[in-house]
């Protein structure tokens, strides 16, 4: 496959990006908050916009199955095609970490206020930057994506190049979790369920400086310890006595200790991603009713996993530990229990793949120098569902600035980053076919 590109063809596709383009996808994807779950709106909204800006392209809003988990999500799915040709995807998604309400956020960010909205840059700065909530996951790197295909179809179709682009801004694309009951699936795989299966993708993402090829896997894990509930005037009665809260040090110690130890273990053994474990979550009781012990205490853990990596053997692992940190403590009569849910597995592409020589090319043109080596990468997206599928994909996407010491869920990106990324993925575009220079 020759994967050159013709200099009219690419001098088209660069000409169409520039940073107002950006900043005004930027602008139509920020204009509301786009939850997960709740991305349909959100969708709907940037459809219109696209379509009025690119009618040439097809713009089509996929709801998920509204009788599933998710009735309010959908996908964004914008695609052109000439000819016959190898499908590439380029993946984002809509939805964000944090809600922008304070209702589901204020216990992560420790903030009441509604979250900030998009601030453009102004005046005759250097280096133009802009600043918003959730530009971080995803939208900085969305707007890219979104900028980068509309140019590369729009140089393809105006040379009568053959082609076959989409591009999928999926809904429920950050991980979350059913406290009872594990993940849901979410927009990607909807998708992929009712499509052939592309030729290659590009996952646009922030991430480190360089492409991945690999990436983690994620699971998430319940702990969960149980005893009898007292009332709090009978608190040296409980068992353990003081009741389970006045002991939660001694737990979090003990997964403390199984996390040094899991990590120790796979150290050096991902090589471009890594693992991790953190406590994302504690619950116990009843805030309106704090005069009853509780009887229930739970954890829940997030999980980064490498390639080898069995959940079964890391919630038993985990489980033992518990057992041994715990025993002969106030907490040794109390009911532990560990229950896994895993995500994804790893998964890795093959570095000859073509698709990885496309981002390889595409990177050097737009920066003059090779990628960084990438080792122990710890983000998992989903990049590992497609490649889960039998895709070959690469992560890659703008890196953020330092966020806004005002307002940490104000994330920043450099304006001329986000024009450098919508080129590079327009460039990965035009390179994943066959190039005719007739």
């Amino acid at each position: 496959m020759d994967d050159e590109v013709p200099a009219a063809l690419r001098r088209a596709a660069e000409e169409a990006i520039d940073e107002a383009g950006v900043l005004d996808a930027l602008a139509a994807l920020g204009a509301e908050h786009s939850p997960y779950g709740r991305e349909r709106a959100t969708a709907h909204r940037l459809a219109d916009w696209a379509a009025a800006r690119w009618p040439e392209l097809s713009w089509r809003v996929d709801p998920l199955d509204p009788t599933a988990a998710l009735p309010d999500s959908a996908n964004l799915v914008g695609s052109s095609a000439l000819g016959t040709a190898p499908e590439l995807l380029l993946y984002s998604h809509l939805d964000t970490s944090l809600t922008g309400g304070a209702e589901f956020d204020a216990p992560i960010t420790g903030l009441d206020a509604p979250a900030p909205g998009l601030i453009r840059p102004a005046g005759a700065d250097a280096e133009p930057v802009v600043s918003g909530f959730g530009l971080g996951v995803a939208r900085a790197a969305t707007a890219a994506a979104l900028v980068g295909f509309a140019a590369a179809a729009g140089a393809c179709r105006a040379a009568g190049r053959p082609h076959r682009l989409t591009l999928l801004l999926a809904a429920a694309g950050t991980h979350r979790t059913d406290p009872d009951a594990g993940p849901v699936a979410g927009g990607v795989a909807h998708h992929l369920d009712r499509h052939p299966l592309p030729a290659a993708a590009v996952v646009a993402k922030s991430g480190p400086p360089g492409v991945l090829t690999a990436e983690p896997g994620a699971m998430f894990v319940r702990v969960r310890l149980t005893s009898r509930f007292h009332p709090a005037l009978f608190r040296d009665a409980a068992v353990p006595p003081g009741g389970l809260l006045a002991h939660l040090g001694r737990v979090v110690a003990a997964l403390e200790a199984f996390r040094a130890a899991h990590l120790a273990s796979r150290a050096g053994r991902g090589g471009q991603v890594g693992a991790e474990v953190g406590i994302g979550a504690v619950r116990a009781g009843q805030p309106g009713k704090p005069d009853l012990l509780p009887g229930r205490l739970d954890f829940h853990l997030y999980l980064v996993t490498v390639p080898g990596d069995e959940p079964a053997e890391i919630a038993d692992a985990l489980a033992a530990t518990l057992a041994e940190r715990l025993r002969g403590t106030p907490l040794g009569d109390c009911g532990v229990s560990v229950t896994g849910w895993p995500v994804h597995p790893a998964a890795a592409t093959d570095p000859d793949a073509p698709i990885c020589h496309w981002a390889d090319a595409a990177w050097r043109a737009a920066h003059g120098r090779a990628p960084q080596p990438i080792r122990g990468w710890t983000g998992s997206t989903d990049g590992v569902v497609l490649r889960g599928r039998g895709v070959p994909t690469v992560r890659l996407g703008p890196p953020s600035l330092p966020s806004d010491p005002g307002d940490p869920r104000r994330d920043r990106y450099a304006v001329a980053e986000l024009v450098r990324f919508a080129r590079i993925y327009a460039d990965i575009a035009l390179r994943s076919r066959q190039i005719s220079t007739a």
